[in-house]
């Protein structure tokens, strides 16, 4: 049970079993609705051990310190673009929709770092998204985006580092040549920034990609992605030098489109934080498109399903 403090307002306790956020709080308040804890979780009202922490199911340990606003929740990110995972004084980790990009190029300004500096001006924090790594326009899934320059530099040099584990999943178009494997090549970007992939050194960025299927149907395969070097499109590439390319893929295709969208999902981010060398692990379910396109029998729709009794291992930097 959570110690509270007695003196009004009564916003501050400790933690005395181990336990996480929406229940504490709910304990904390006096047994108040699941509905009431989470807009005060949304609304940035919850500070743990003095960091803003918006993730329900965050866990708890004893001797840590719980602080409840009572306040009117101030604003949230609303984006059919973006869902708000985490958030402390230091970072932001949202998941992605398909359709936007990590940032602004010449001829789009409409991405994921303006809808967060947005939200930034309206909860009236003074700071800016930092893009610290990148997902391609049509790939959803977990990005980080630091919110000082301190944090910005300290994971733009040390991403291979403070990342203990990032993976994907995919949807992909036929058989894989086996079950589990690792593809080799160098990548280079030929013309119309199509980027090609030659088994030897033609000048090229090494590239390393480790698979593993899931599941498949005969027709499609359900697979997952750890990469050892972070390469453009470089699960998109090695796919297609498979002959088993990513569903959806206009670029490096076949054609076959099951779900009207690249079905490439990032769905696992484990790191260090930036500065206070925090374990943070975060997980989406996969999404439910990927799944049912492969029938009623398919895996866990859970990260923990999908990699059960699978040991993370450090993966690379890009898609």
């Amino acid at each position: 049970m959570p110690q509270r403090n007695l003196q009004p307002p009564a916003t501050t306790f400790t933690v005395r079993e181990a336990t996480t956020l929406l229940p504490f709080i709910q304990s904390a308040l006096d047994g108040i609705s699941h509905t009431r804890a989470k807009a005060i979780l949304r609304g940035g009202g919850v500070t743990v051990n003095r960091t803003i922490c918006r993730q329900y199911d965050y866990p708890l340990s004893p001797g840590t310190t719980v602080h409840i606003s009572r306040r009117k929740p101030g604003p949230t990110l609303t984006s059919r673009f973006l869902r708000l995972v985490y958030e402390d004084r230091d970072l932001i980790v949202v998941e992605k929709a398909p359709g936007i990009l990590s940032m602004a190029t010449g001829h789009h300004s409409f991405c994921v770092k303006t809808l967060l500096d947005e939200y930034f001006r309206r909860s009236r924090q003074q700071c800016t998204a930092h893009v610290v790594h990148r997902l391609d326009r049509d790939t959803s899934g977990l990005l980080v985006y630091a919110k000082t320059l301190q944090a910005e530099q300290i994971l733009e040099h040390n991403w291979h580092c403070i990342v203990t584990d990032r993976r994907y999943v995919a949807l992909l178009s036929g058989h894989l040549p086996q079950a589990e494997g690792t593809v080799e090549s160098w990548l280079h970007e030929g013309k119309a920034c199509y980027t090609l992939s030659t088994p030897y050194d033609d000048g090229g960025k090494y590239s390393v990609t480790h698979y593993r299927q899931l599941r498949s149907d005969g027709r499609h395969t359900l697979a997952e992605f750890r990469l050892e070097t972070g390469r453009k499109n470089q699960i998109r590439v090695h796919m297609q030098s498979l002959r088993c390319p990513v569903c959806g893929d206009a670029k490096y295709g076949n054609g076959d489109d099951p779900l009207g969208r690249l079905a490439l999902h990032a769905f696992r981010l484990f790191f260090r934080h930036p500065i206070s060398d925090e374990p943070l692990a975060f997980e989406t379910p996969l999404p439910p498109a990927f799944l049912r396109a492969l029938g009623p029998e398919g895996p866990d729709q859970t990260a923990e399903g999908v990699n059960k009794g699978k040991k993370p291992r450090r993966p690379g930097r890009n898609a």
